[in-house]
């Protein structure tokens, strides 16, 4: 089972939702803001994943942290406001069965899906 995690208004998540659909691989798409995330999804994704590579440092929820709030940036903490703005989780995650994928492009998903 193949689980596209992001937000469906993400230019990033419209070209990995492309991707697959024009490679006739099947998946679902799991909304943060429709459908919510929690603290065990975080804490999974954080674990399988770079933590801090999970934190998207680009965009605009970010760059309103407090300049303390940024240099105290923990796994445990991060993992917290990331549950508290998912717009904060860098996008995509993909969850190819037992393997997480983070972020889009089409090279990487050739090597994911060859």
């Amino acid at each position: 089972m193949i689980t596209l995690y992001g937000i469906s208004n993400c230019d990033t998540i419209k070209k990995a939702k492309k991707y697959l659909t024009d490679n006739n691989i099947e998946f679902t798409f799991h909304d943060y803001r429709k459908e919510g995330v929690n603290t065990q999804m975080v804490a999974e994704f954080a674990d399988k994943l770079d933590w801090e590579q999970l934190v998207n440092k680009r965009g605009t929820t970010y760059r309103a942290l407090s300049d303390e709030q940024k240099q105290n940036l923990t796994k445990k903490n991060a993992i917290e406001l990331l549950v508290e703005q998912p717009a904060m989780i860098k996008r995509p995650v993909l969850v190819n069965g037992t393997d997480f994928h983070l972020g889009f492009k089409a090279a990487q998903y050739d090597e994911i899906f060859k």
